[in-house]
């Protein structure tokens, strides 16, 4: 089974979040649009009154493209689920997010649910975090600033040789989130210790968010060449 196969087999696992009354919180990137299409087919095929937040302008045009019922997170700020990709989770239910640069809306609406279930293929599972280059949003004020001060935690917490990068867009222009923001990419290749990295960085001045996703997954529904597996934190 390829690797798309396996993230749509998983999105349409999670079908079971998507009930009359329920309001769901919609995910950025390649996985969850495949949960957005299935969602929004089952509420059609069942006529049910289930509500969306979406996560970005992408998702929000496809959702709406789709017929979906659209509210924001300040008309809707309790959900009862998101779903979402990741681009890595380890065994603690840690994620890093963020490659597609919803990172700070994501955890918003993660962060505003009952729970998070995460939907992905059997590549995003690691026992150690850290191949996948860690995104940390950070203000547009003091970018270089910023730059060398998480440059310098980094050190501090034994990170000899940190590879840090502006991610840039497809013309080779700095990228900008939806705030407004860029994007510093941090390849470290191990993360030791992911919560005190993540409280180092959140207490940077300049960092707006990381991708750290610590404590807010609940639910990771994994695609496999097997089929689909269901992990649940204890």
């Amino acid at each position: 089974m390829s690797a798309d196969a396996q993230k749509r087999a998983a999105a349409e696992f999670a079908l079971k979040m998507v009930i009359n009354g329920a309001t769901v919180g919609l995910g950025t990137g390649s996985t969850a649009n495949y949960f957005t299409e299935a969602a929004a087919a089952k509420v059609k095929r069942e006529k049910l009154d289930t509500k969306f937040v979406p996560t970005s302008q992408t998702t929000y045009a496809l959702a709406q493209k789709l017929g979906m019922n659209l509210v924001t997170i300040e008309q809707a700020p309790f959900l009862d689920a998101t779903v979402d990709g990741c681009d890595e989770f380890d065994s603690s239910f840690r994620l890093i997010k963020g490659g597609g640069g919803a990172l700070h809306r994501e955890k918003i609406v993660a962060s505003s649910s009952k729970f998070m279930i995460t939907i992905c293929d059997a590549s995003k599972q690691v026992e150690t975090l850290g191949a996948f280059p860690l995104p940390v949003e950070v203000s547009k004020y003091g970018v270089n600033a910023t730059s060398w001060k998480i440059e310098r935690a980094l050190v501090h917490l034994g990170y000899k040789d940190p590879k840090m990068s502006i991610r840039v867009n497809a013309q080779g222009k700095p990228f900008i989130t939806e705030s407004g923001n860029p994007i510093i990419d941090i390849k470290l290749g191990k993360i030791d210790d992911a919560e005190k990295l993540d409280g180092y960085l959140n207490n940077t001045p300049g960092v707006i968010e990381t991708g750290f996703f610590i404590g807010i997954c609940g639910v990771v529904i994994m695609g496999t060449d097997k089929g689909v597996v269901e992990l649940t934190r204890a």
